[in-house]
């Protein structure tokens, strides 16, 4: 795999999984709490196939600067994430852009989708958070938000995905803070009422035993954003990270799948 590369805009470290002659660019849009290291394999995966892939960690997460996990406003993480686009355009002129978004990463891919789909050539959702989702109101009822971080058990069925997890020192291990969930609450409520995103090609990709994002909640959102015309594939017995479960060749061979069809024809 080619050698990674960081860039620094504004404080926000950028990877670069560089391709010598890429025919479109992938933007991977990581999660609540984690950072865009965790998605090498991904990477490797869209490398192969012909990308030049880019992946901010948010403010707040991974190397990026900021107070840990805390985010004040969704809008400036998208804002973030268009100029990690214009990075992308400006080394690779005229190529097609295709975002990734898993869980909070999805919620940001969503608002970037309603702001800026014209951009964009496909939108692909791993567990997002979007539609209903009752955590951040469950916690911000209470007193103190208790000190209870993600179980890396809820990850996937591949113990060794949350033992690298649990052991990344990079990876927050603390508690939900309430900016973030105020945020998230006012963020599900802007792709709520933000309208759909018209024939952009949408691929959504959950595990029906996704407990952190539940798919029932994700279902809601997805259709109001693709208008029912995404294209879907639910994994029987998969966890929150469909991107790290033990049937990820499936799942990387439905994202390939999609990428061949949305994607226009190579010249």
């Amino acid at each position: 795999m080619p050698h990674v590369r960081e860039h620094i805009l504004d404080g926000i470290v950028v990877r670069e999984w560089p391709h010598p002659e890429p025919r479109y660019l992938a933007l991977v849009v990581h999660g609540y709490g984690e950072h865009a290291g965790r998605y090498d394999e991904l990477a490797g995966v869209l490398t192969g196939h012909g990308a030049a892939v880019y992946g901010p960690d948010h403010v707040g997460h991974g190397k990026s600067a900021g107070e840990r996990v805390v985010i004040e406003d969704f809008e400036d993480v998208v804002t973030d994430v268009h100029a990690v686009a214009d990075l992308a355009r400006a080394a690779h002129p005229g190529l097609p852009l295709v975002m990734v978004g898993h869980s909070m990463g999805g919620l940001i891919a969503a608002r970037y989708a309603q702001r800026h789909g014209g951009e964009l050539s496909a939108l692909i959702l791993s567990g997002p958070v979007i539609g209903a989702w009752e955590l951040p109101g469950r916690l911000l009822a209470l007193a103190e938000i208790p000190d209870t971080p993600i179980s890396p058990a809820a990850l996937s069925r591949d113990p060794a995905v949350g033992a690298a997890y649990a052991a990344d020192p990079l990876v927050w291990h603390g508690p939900m803070k309430r900016p973030t969930l105020q945020a998230f609450v006012r963020t599900l409520a802007a792709v709520a009422e933000g309208g759909d995103v018209g024939p952009l090609p949408l691929l959504w990709l959950h595990g029906d035993d996704d407990r952190l994002v539940p798919l029932p909640g994700s279902r809601i959102g997805v259709e109001r954003l693709s208008g029912g015309r995404q294209a879907e594939r639910i994994f029987a017995g998969a966890r929150h990270e469909v991107f790290h479960e033990t049937n990820k060749a499936d799942v990387f061979a439905e994202v390939i799948h999609f990428l061949d069809t949305a994607l226009p024809e190579r010249s």
